[in-house]
């Protein structure tokens, strides 16, 4: 039997410099009897020259439409939108399993196509847990952010938006630049900010306490399940707060955390959103006070209030980003086990379960 092809496709999302298989791991998988094809990609953080002595091979940037119909093409970011059917097997982040804008369309094109989706967000062990998440540095890059941004509005005008931001060679480094920053901010506002995690014992919300625990922040609130379903909201504590950071898994309709009522106040110490769960398009947000992602171009959408001070919200839908290395090593290390299933997917049961909520999805299209 011919050994099993995985094509790694290039991302084409401006300024995602990530990858779901780095070299250490295209080298594992190599030597697990895989052919793995890895497409020369402008915007990856790992070069293409690192590639070099892992036995993949370098092909041609978006090439992956061509290839035979049995290579698995593997991605993270969701495919540039076109119209053309889908007949290969992705495995990427697509986005439109619950209910986002456009959702229909994407399915529509793997279900015209014959092709497969394999969503990386489904898959699960057999305790229900996501084998592989970018959830910790989501979190870490999107309290980063925050920070800055609170800092950015107590040491500019108003009429300076907080500016673009691109990605750094570690973590050694953001600290050093969100700690400079919180600090200015600290002198001018004679306090260090409060900060609020919802979502705080997850992947993601550990990463976005761990940043601000680095980031010299004293005053963090740690919110979960208990805090959240002791009563509903809209919450007073975000109002009251300087940053709020939201890192749930929103996977249910529940009560909104805070809408522009609750946060057109003249008391509100809040001053910064970071949505790093970013349900920007669910029709479940429970963070209804914008409906747009910013992006590293522009890290934050200002939100229009009758009452209190600035109020801004950042949604930036790949923060990991933030820490491209760092990100893909930690995730592309805990999906390998899962990648060595792939060629026996048929019989693997993460792969069985991600195939049968695609077959589900597909049969909810609009006939």
């Amino acid at each position: 039997m011919s050994p099993t092809t995985l094509h790694v496709r290039a991302e084409t999302k401006p300024l995602e410099h990530r990858t779901a298989i780095t070299p250490t791991i295209a080298k594992k998988l190599v030597d697990a009897g895989y052919v793995v094809n890895v497409e020369k990609a402008p915007l990856s953080i790992f070069p293409d020259s690192e590639y070099e002595g892992t036995g993949a091979s370098l092909v041609p940037t978006g090439s992956w439409v061509n290839v035979p119909s049995d290579h698995l093409i593997v991605g993270l970011k969701e495919l540039p939108e076109e119209d053309f059917a889908l007949r290969h097997t992705h495995v990427q982040f697509a986005h439109c399993y619950k209910g986002q804008a456009g959702w229909d369309k994407v399915l529509g094109r793997f279900h015209r196509g014959g092709g497969t989706l394999l969503d990386l967000e489904f898959l699960e062990d057999e305790h229900g847990r996501r084998v592989a998440a970018f959830g910790y540095h989501a979190g870490f890059a999107g309290a980063a952010l925050a920070l800055g941004a609170w800092a950015w509005q107590l040491t500019h005008p108003v009429s300076e938006p907080f500016p673009s931001v691109s990605s750094y060679d570690n973590e050694d480094l953001l600290i050093a630049d969100v700690r400079k920053a919180v600090e200015q901010g600290r002198a001018k506002a004679g306090h260090l900010p409060s900060v609020l995690v919802i979502g705080a014992l997850g992947r993601c919300g550990r990463g976005a306490v761990d940043l601000c625990v680095r980031a010299g922040v004293e005053d963090i609130i740690k919110w979960d399940l208990p805090e959240t379903s002791a009563k509903s909201g809209p919450y007073p504590e975000i109002t009251a707060s300087s940053v709020f950071v939201n890192c749930i898994y929103l996977s249910a309709a529940i009560p909104p955390f805070c809408s522009p009522s609750s946060l057109s106040t003249p008391s509100r110490e809040l001053r910064v959103v970071c949505d790093v769960s970013c349900d920007t398009t669910n029709p479940h947000n429970p963070i209804p006070i914008y409906d747009i992602n910013t992006t590293f171009e522009k890290p934050t959408v200002p939100v229009n209030l009758e009452e209190g001070g600035p109020l801004e919200v950042i949604s930036i839908d790949h923060l990991p980003s933030l820490l491209p290395r760092e990100a893909s090593e930690a995730f592309s290390a805990a999906l390998l086990p899962s990648l060595l299933g792939l060629g026996e997917r048929g019989s693997v049961r993460v792969w069985q379960q991600a195939e049968k909520l695609f077959r589900e999805k597909v049969g909810t299209l609009p006939k």
